[in-house]
């Protein structure tokens, strides 16, 4: 039984939107739908896949600001990002027409997640990590079994994220970095919200701001 995956960059900002499924069940998942509802409709038709569930990472427009339209075409569950990022999703038709993105509507997921928390795919089970200092609701996905770390805009190849955003915070960040995925094996592969893909090894060894 194997957990596959296939990255979609989206919007503008080339956002990297994941499509997690389970080869048995054919049950996927769609990680930070920021845009191009159709086209991520499209690869999930494409794998002949059982769409389960939107999860969230964080609120900002490009991670989030998808989700309405997507529902919309296709009514599954949004779950996350932690509460703390409800201001940003309160905000976002304001700021998707700011950054002259298609508008969303405002929404709240049909669950906020926490840290602890354990969500599926299919067989495949994946811990919720609580990591605020991009935004202070940001959570990422980790699967143990497989190695593989949905890192959102925590983590990049040789980078962080951004903390100048309003409430933003960078001590907080690097301190969540530290605990809480430079302890993951360093085998464990990294899907940052943005860019090529990394390993915690790689980080660990290289990325100037750690």
């Amino acid at each position: 039984m194997a957990l596959q995956m296939r990255v979609l960059p989206v919007t503008p900002f080339k956002q990297n939107t994941a499509l997690l499924w389970d080869d048995v069940t054919a049950e996927a998942v769609l990680t930070d739908a920021g845009g191009e509802a159709e086209r991520l409709l499209a690869a999930v038709a494409d794998k002949g896949l059982n769409l389960q569930a939107i999860w969230l990472t964080h609120g900002h427009l490009d991670h989030a600001g998808g989700v309405v339209d997507l529902c919309q075409k296709r009514p599954v569950p949004v779950l996350g990002p932690h509460k703390e990022d409800a201001y940003l999703l309160a905000d976002l038709p304001q700021i998707t027409a700011q950054y002259h993105f298609p508008v969303s509507p405002a929404f709240k997921p049909d669950r906020w997640l926490a840290d602890g928390d354990v969500l599926h795919v299919g067989s495949h089970a994946f811990k919720v990590m609580h990591v605020p200092g991009h935004t202070p609701g940001h959570i990422v996905f980790y699967n143990a079994e497989h190695k593989l770390l949905i890192a959102g805009d925590v983590l990049f190849r040789h980078s962080i994220g951004r903390t100048d955003f309003p409430r933003g915070n960078h001590a907080q960040l690097l301190e969540g970095i530290r605990t809480k995925l430079l302890t993951l094996p360093d085998n464990t592969r990294v899907l940052p919200g943005h860019g090529p893909m990394t390993t915690i090894g790689e980080e660990k060894q290289h990325n100037p701001y750690l």
